[in-house]
């Protein structure tokens, strides 16, 4: 006989025990549909595209391509980077790219399945751990065009590379926590959506993609207080470097990221009945 699950008006948080219970049973029964929904989603993104996998190049090309060309003429000076400058531009967007689609993955997954979190009762985990893993393919895609910058521009790897997945999983555990967090919100109202645009924008040019960390000034501390900085430049500095210049500021944010994540897990578990009730209503 299958188990019978009962639904009751008291609050999960005053029974802690069962709540994470919970959680661990839904987290562990949500990997098949999690594994069939990233599938669906990856092949619907490429089959529906005529340049397909050319997506995952073109936003670093054009970037450096731009940031290269107003530099040469002198519109702005970035100071001295550790390898060429296209190189750095591109390496940093593609890490960039990946920071956003992890945002907005969950925020993007949860509003359109609101038709089916209305009708079908299943582990609403399934449909953020698809978009990681649908994040995850895509910078292995990045990957490609990060080694091909590599081989053409000649530029020598370290041996602490085998540890960049450490802070790239982190980064993409940064960019879910925030989106997971604004995805019930954003199944509501679609404000949050496009003002994720304009602070993604705004984010990014505090972000250490197209220029180095700056060491003075009040843009240097914003910079250096942006939780994204530790985690893009560590993952640059073990690829490329011999010195790791933000080792404590990058296990500070780790350990708030990992404590960050179990919060926002517990809230969007306690937010979306009440969302599945508003869509539906």
């Amino acid at each position: 006989m299958p188990p019978r699950t009962y639904y009751t008006p008291e609050s999960y948080l005053r029974r802690p025990f069962k709540l994470l219970r919970e959680m661990w049973r839904d987290l562990l029964a949500s990997r098949e549909l999690a594994w069939r929904l990233m599938v669906r989603d990856i092949s619907a993104q490429y089959r529906q595209s005529f340049l397909g996998f050319t997506w995952a190049f073109l936003p670093p090309i054009l970037m450096a391509t731009g940031f290269t060309l107003a530099g040469q003429a002198e519109v702005f000076n970035v100071g001295a980077t550790d390898i060429p400058y296209p190189a750095y531009v591109m390496f940093g967007t593609s890490l960039w790219q990946t920071f956003t689609e992890s945002i907005n993955g969950p925020v993007q997954a949860v509003t359109q399945a609101k038709p089916m979190l209305a009708r079908v009762n299943f582990p609403r985990e399934a449909i953020i751990l698809a978009k990681v893993g649908e994040v995850l393919f895509n910078f292995a895609i990045k990957l490609i065009l990060i080694i091909g910058l590599f081989v053409y521009f000649q530029i020598s790897v370290k041996w602490t590379v085998i540890l960049t997945p450490v802070p790239l999983i982190h980064l993409i555990l940064l960019g879910t926590l925030v989106g997971t967090l604004l995805s019930p919100l954003g199944a509501l109202y679609q404000d949050v959506s496009k003002g994720l645009t304009s602070l993604l924008g705004l984010w990014l040019f505090i972000t250490p993609v197209v220029y180095p960390v700056p060491s003075e000034g009040l843009f240097g501390m914003l910079v250096r207080l942006n939780p994204v900085t530790p985690l893009l430049v560590m993952i640059r500095e073990l690829a490329t470097s011999d010195v790791l210049t933000q080792a404590q500021a990058f296990w500070i944010v780790s350990i708030l990221t990992w404590l960050g994540i179990f919060l926002t897990w517990i809230t969007f578990r306690i937010a979306m009945p009440y969302v599945i009730e508003r869509v539906s209503s």
